[in-house]
C-alpha cells in the first residue's frame, strides 16, 4: 500500500508549547505507521522552525521531540515537500493557543495551498477568542453565564471602575481568564476584590483582552464534535475533580481530575447537549473538530462554557475518550481528521476563483 505523507507540526511560540509536545507525542505514537508516512516540524518558543526525521517508531518520551538543529529550510520548503520529496497529503498542526489554534498558521497553509487538519481561519480565530466566541453563541440563543470583558489599556486607566463594574455585574465567585488562552492557562478563580486584582494581574501577563465570567456551582460536561457539514456528536463525559478548579496542572500534570465517560445524566440533557454542541460548531463556522464545554446546574439549566478547536489528545485528554466510548479507537480518530481535512481541501478547489 502506497503511504500517505502527513506533516506533524508542533511545539510553538505559546505558554500552551509544553502541552503541544505531549499531544504530538500522543498522537505520532496513535497513527498507522504502515499508513502514513510521518515526518515532524517543531516550532520552538522562540518561533524558529525545525524540521525533523521521518517518525519510523514509538517516541517514548515527548522531551526527544525537542529539537534543536536547523537544516537551513525555508518554511515553505518545509511545508511543501516531505523528507522524500513528496507532496504531504495533509499536515496535522497541532499546536495550542496563539499562533497555533488561532487563525494565524491556518493562514498560511491556505497561502500555501496545503490540506490541513482541523478547524479553518475564521473557526480557529473566532473559537480561540473567549470574546468573540461568546457574541458569535449568542447569535444562536445559545445560553451563557453573564460576563465582563476589556483590554488591558482600558483597565489600566481605569482600574477602580473597571473594579466596580465587574463587581456590580457578577457576584463572587468569578474566574478571571486571558480571552485568547486555553488549557486553563492564567485561569484564577477569585472570591473577593483583592483576589480579583490579582487574578487581572495574572491573566494581564498571558494576554491583552481579559473575559470575567460569572461563577456557578455545576456540573461540567463535554461533548465531542467531528466533521465538517454534517458533524457528528459523542455522549457527553463529565469531569470530576479532585481541586478547587481545573486548572493547567491539574490538567496535565498530576491527572488530578476524573473523567466520567459517560456522563450520569438523563437522555433528554444528553440529547439537548449534543443539539447545543452542533449549534456552537456551526455558530463559528467549524470544521473538523471541536470539543463543546457546558455547565450543567442541579436544577437542569444548561450554560455553555466554550468550545477548544484544538483539544488536547494527551493520556488525560477527554475528546478521544469521548469517541472511544462511541466505538471509536483513537487511530480510527486521527484517520477520519486527516481524511476530513483532505475532504474540506478537495471540496473547496470545486469553488471558482475568477470570472469567466
Amino acid at each position: 500500500m502506497t503511504k500517505e505523507h502527513i506533516c506533524i507540526i508542533y511545539g510553538g511560540k505559546s505558554a500552551e508549547h509544553e502541552v503541544s509536545l505531549l499531544t504530538a507525542q500522543s498522537v505520532i505514537n496513535a497513527m498507522d505507521k504502515e499508513r502514513y508516512a510521518i515526518d515532524t516540524i517543531y516550532i520552538t518558543n522562540d518561533g524558529e522552525w525545525l524540521k525533523g526525521p521521518a517518525i519510523t517508531q514509538v517516541i517514548e518520551d515527548s522531551e526527544t521531540l525537542r529539537l534543536s538543529e536547523s537544516d537551513g529550510q525555508s518554511v515553505s520548503d518545509m511545508l511543501n515537500k516531505s523528507t522524500t520529496g513528496h507532496k504531504y497529503d495533509a499536515v496535522f498542526p497541532l499546536l495550542h493557543g496563539p499562533n497555533g489554534e488561532d487563525g494565524t498558521i491556518q493562514g498560511l497553509f491556505e497561502v500555501l495551498d496545503i490540506p490541513y487538519v482541523g478547524n479553518g481561519v475564521l473557526a480557529a480565530s473566532s473559537s480561540m477568542d473567549k470574546l468573540v466566541m461568546k457574541q458569535l453563541f449568542a447569535t444562536r440563543g445559545l445560553p451563557q453565564l453573564p460576563y465582563v470583558s476589556f483590554l488591558k489599556s482600558e483597565y489600566e486607566a481605569h482600574k477602580e471602575n473597571i473594579i466596580s463594574l465587574v463587581e456590580g455585574k457578577l457576584t463572587y465567585p468569578v474566574f478571571v481568564k486571558p480571552a485568547n488562552l486555553g488549557s486553563s492557562v492564567g485561569i484564577s478563580k477569585c472570591t473577593n476584590t483583592e483576589g480579583l486584582k490579582q487574578g487581572i494581574e495574572e491573566a494581564l501577563q498571558f494576554d491583552r483582552k481579559l473575559v470575567i465570567e460569572q461563577g456557578v456551582v455545576a456540573r461540567e460536561v463535554e461533548v465531542a464534535v467531528l466533521g465538517n457539514e454534517t458533524p457528528e456528536t459523542t455522549l457527553p463525559g463529565e469531569v470530576v475533580k479532585d481541586v478547587d478548579f481545573y486548572d493547567y496542572k491539574s490538567k496535565y500534570v498530576d491527572g488530578q481530575v476524573k473523567l466520567q465517560i459517560p456522563a450520569d445524566i438523563s437522555p433528554e440533557i444528553q440529547t439537548t447537549l449534543r443539539d447545543m454542541a452542533i449549534e456552537a460548531f456551526k455558530a463559528t463556522d467549524c470544521s473538523g473538530l471541536v470539543r463543546a464545554d457546558f455547565f450543567l446546574t442541579e436544577d437542569e439549566k444548561i450554560y455553555i462554557n466554550e468550545t477548544n478547536a484544538m483539544p488536547g489528545f494527551t493520556k488525560f485528554s477527554m475528546y478521544p475518550l469521548l469517541w472511544e466510548n462511541m466505538g471509536k479507537s483513537y487511530s480510527e480518530l486521527i484517520t477520519d481528521l486527516i481524511n476530513l481535512a483532505k475532504a474540506r481541501y478537495n471540496d473547496k478547489k470545486n469553488i471558482k476563483y475568477k470570472m469567466d
